[in-house]
């Protein structure tokens, strides 16, 4: 069902599409009970004023909000690029907001968007109470796609698309045991977070099937948060390789290893995940798990347009390919060899 249009509004309040206009502009000339009507019959339907509408239509312009959990993260940086881009080329404009975290800040701005005449949604969205996010999408009819985190489960309204993080931390730990790693830790990620678990998932399996249990210490996906691990592991010589969450905390461990005697890539093994720019660039150079976010953002903003302009509605779930990409962190040699 598509969202509830002036004209709905009007037959279910029994005036004219012309009244249900006047109401919305707050002209004096509608009586009191035919205001009281048409705003009853709003509310029942779940019409949201879109008040950029008119002149988005005349221009031929559609917006499309672009609702990210934290910019500061160069993983989701350049995604949002690279969906913006997309979407520019394709002849819409984009309107980009960061949450910080935050759901009461996302809640507010999605509502916002909406109220301004946003035609979809791309939502990379921040935990926790997804009902006050998702629910005026769902009231409002407009399509959007949840991507790279997924928090509410009705996928069959909200598209979910992510890259595939359970085999991404398999790939990591596997690569890790043929380089003679004898036990594997996994460093950060809050703990009860799906995301967490998924890129967990992996590294679980091949942990359990190599016969030891599986070390997790949780935490925010910071580099500070990997310089305090590097301390514990220094404290704990017999973990000699580890599975992060992703780059940023396994940058923060090399830093952190950085003051002690045993060297990344010799003395322990290390594997990031997102493999973003800087990975490449530290040193030493960081292996990591890539998930193509470049491309992803590319993919997702050609499904969000087929979506606009065919009704063509993704798939549910969608999972995307990555692949591992091996550097001196986890070499044997290590850098300089």
């Amino acid at each position: 069902m598509g969202r509830p249009t002036i004209i709905d509004v009007a037959k279910a309040a029994g005036v004219s599409k012309s009244t249900v206009s006047l109401v919305l502009q707050k002209s004096p000339v509608v009586s009191p009970k035919t205001r009281e009507d048409v705003q009853n019959a709003m509310a029942a339907l779940g019409y949201v004023y879109n008040r950029a509408a008119a002149n988005l239509r005349s221009a031929q312009v559609g917006l499309i909000g672009l609702v990210i959990n934290d910019l500061r993260n160069p993983f989701f940086t350049e995604f949002a690029t690279a969906v913006q881009m997309a979407i520019s080329d394709a002849g819409y404009a984009t309107v980009l907001a960061n949450t910080d975290e935050d759901p009461a800040l996302q809640a507010r701005t999605i509502a916002a968007m909406i109220e301004h005449g946003v035609s979809g949604f791309i939502i990379s969205p921040a935990y926790g109470d997804d009902a006050a996010t998702f629910g005026p999408l769902e009231r409002a009819g407009i399509p959007a796609l949840q991507v790279l985190r997924k928090v509410s489960a009705r996928t069959d309204l909200f598209p979910f698309a992510a890259p595939d993080y359970a085999e991404g931390g398999r790939l990591a730990a596997q690569h890790l045991l043929a380089t003679g790693a004898r036990r594997i830790a996994f460093v950060g990620g809050i703990a009860g977070r799906a995301v967490t678990a998924e890129r967990m998932q992996g590294y679980l399996e091949v942990a359990r099937a190599a016969g030891y249990d599986p070390l997790v210490l949780s935490g925010r996906p910071t580099r500070a948060f990997g310089r305090e691990c590097a301390q514990w592991f220094a404290d704990h010589p017999d973990y000699d390789a580890a599975v992060c969450f992703n780059d940023l905390v396994a940058l923060g461990m090399v830093a952190g290893f950085a003051r002690q005697d045993r060297r990344i890539g010799r003395d322990f093994r290390l594997v990031g995940f997102d493999d973003i720019e800087d990975a490449a660039q530290s040193y030493p150079a960081l292996s990591s798990v890539q998930c193509g976010i470049a491309q992803f953002g590319q993919d997702m903003a050609a499904a969000l347009m087929a979506w606009l302009r065919d009704g063509q509605r993704p798939a549910a779930e969608t999972r995307t390919p990555v692949q591992l990409i091996r550097r001196q962190s986890s070499d044997r040699a290590g850098p300089g060899g």
